[in-house]
C-alpha cells in the first residue's frame, strides 16, 4: 500500500516544541494547558503577541524550531519503520518552505524515519500539496490541517486527521495516537 504523511504536528510535535522555545525566548512560563486549549495552528496568542509579532518570531526562530530536538509523537517512528519493513511505500508531503526541503529530508533521516529521496515532497502551498496527494494515488493520507484534508473528502484515498486542539470541529476519521494505526488498517480492509 501507499501511505502519505504530513510531517509537522502529524509525525512530530512541532507546535509544542515551538511553544517551549517561545516560553524560553520570551522569558515566560505559559502553562502547557494554555497551549492545549489553542484553537488555532498559530501559537503566538498564548504569549500575548499580535499576529504580526507572532509571525516575525516564528520566522526568526524557524531553523531552531525545525532542526533542533523536536520530538516525534509517541509511536510515529516505530509505526513508519514497521510499514517500511512490511514493504509499504511511504511518502512525506510537507508545506515547509522550499529553502528547508533538503535540510528537512536529512533531519527526518537522522531522526530514524524511513525516507526515500524520491518519495519526499516539500515546499508547496496547500493546493500543490493536494494535487501531489491526488497524483500519487495514495491509499492512506494523514495530516493535521483541516484545509488540506477537507478538500480530499471525495477522493479514493482514505484520509485521517491527526488529533490537535485546532481541528476538533472537523468531522473526519481521526487518529489520536500512532498506536491506533494497526486498528485503522484492520477496520479499512
Amino acid at each position: 500500500m501507499k501511505f502519505g504523511f504530513d510531517i509537522d504536528d502529524t509525525l512530530i510535535n512541532l507546535r509544542e516544541h515551538a511553544f517551549h522555545l517561545y516560553n524560553k525566548k520570551l522569558n515566560q512560563s505559559v502553562d502547557l494547558d494554555v497551549f492545549r486549549a489553542l484553537q488555532t495552528v498559530e501559537i503566538h496568542e498564548a504569549f500575548g503577541l499580535k499576529k504580526e509579532d507572532g509571525n516575525a518570531m516564528w520566522r526568526e526562530c524557524m531553523e531552531e524550531i525545525y532542526f533542533t530536538d523536536c520530538p516525534s509523537f509517541e509511536g510515529a517512528l516505530e509505526t513508519l519503520n514497521s510499514l517500511d519493513t512490511d514493504g509499504h511505500e511511504i511518502y512525506y508531503i510537507t508545506s515547509r518552505p522550499k529553502k528547508y526541503c533538503t535540510q528537512t529530508r536529512e533531519w527526518m533521516k537522522a531522526q530514524g524515519f524511513p525516507v526515500k529521496d524520491d518519495n519526499f515532497y516539500c515546499g508547496m502551498q496547500d493546493d500543490e500539496k493536494i494535487a501531489t496527494i491526488m497524483k500519487l494515488e495514495l491509499d492512506y493520507y494523514f495530516d493535521d490541517k483541516p484545509a488540506v484534508l477537507e478538500t480530499l473528502k471525495d477522493v479514493q484515498t482514505k484520509v485521517f486527521i491527526m488529533d490537535q486542539s485546532y481541528n476538533q470541529s472537523v468531522e473526519m476519521p481521526r487518529m489520536k495516537q500512532w498506536i491506533e494505526l494497526d486498528d485503522i488498517l484492520s477496520n479499512n480492509k
